[in-house]
């Protein structure tokens, strides 16, 4: 494997927050990553390159899927994803991810040309095990903010500093971001990454993720219409 350098008590039974929480922020810090392979990936929308890297400080996999030619100095129409497990492969309803997941690709597939960065960030940072409890908690009335809080943890741990190296790698210097959440159009900023037009993707709501998606618009200042 190659290196790539980057420039740039817990309640309710959760498992290890503090500890999460200090490998984020040591991941905020420094995150070097290391370029695995790549190979052909077909699949309903296109025939993607899929590039693998590995993330020593915290023994992550993170991915890319690229079209076309992704280094040639144009601004590349990109998303950034971070797992969700029971949304991206399981169609869960209680949020936007899989619907979004797919969304991205399809917008790429017809552009001809783009890039979806795969993050293992599964649950906002706090991992899968915690998620489901922070489900079973918003079972029981909590928001996806209190449920994290009740846990022990911040709102979203969710750290954007391996983009960097990916990036580079890639030769990407200029996005066409699609996202609703702020953070991540500032996170490119911070890594010198221009975004010259941000893409929203908005997902139809329904009864399971009316209050999710109402959260994060309210709570955590994502760019989510009241209603469609």
């Amino acid at each position: 494997m190659s290196s790539i350098e980057n420039h740039g008590s817990a309640q309710d039974g959760a498992l290890a927050a503090p500890q999460i929480a200090q490998a984020a922020l040591a991941a905020s810090a420094n995150s070097p990553l290391e370029y695995v392979d790549s190979c052909k990936l077909p699949t309903n929308w296109a025939t993607f390159q899929l590039h693998a890297f590995f993330e020593p400080s915290t023994g992550k996999e993170h991915l890319a899927l690229t079209l076309g030619d992704v280094g040639n100095g144009e601004p590349v129409l990109a998303r950034i994803h971070s797992e969700c497990l029971t949304g991206d492969a399981l169609g869960s309803q209680r949020c936007d991810c899989g619907p979004q997941l797919e969304l991205a690709l399809q917008k790429i597939a017809k552009e001809g040309r783009g890039l979806l960065m795969y993050l293992r960030q599964e649950g906002r940072g706090i991992g899968l095990l915690n998620k489901i409890r922070a489900y079973h908690l918003q079972d029981g009335g909590a928001d996806t903010v209190e449920a994290n809080q009740r846990l022990g943890f911040a709102a979203d741990l969710r750290s954007y500093t391996m983009c960097e190296p990916m990036l580079k790698h890639l030769g990407v210097t200029a996005l066409k971001l699609m996202t609703n959440n702020p953070r991540k159009i500032d996170a490119m900023g911070k890594i010198n990454v221009t975004i010259t037009e941000h893409v929203p993707l908005i997902i139809k709501r329904n009864p399971y993720n009316e209050r999710y998606l109402s959260t994060k618009a309210t709570k955590l200042g994502h760019l989510i219409q009241p209603e469609l």
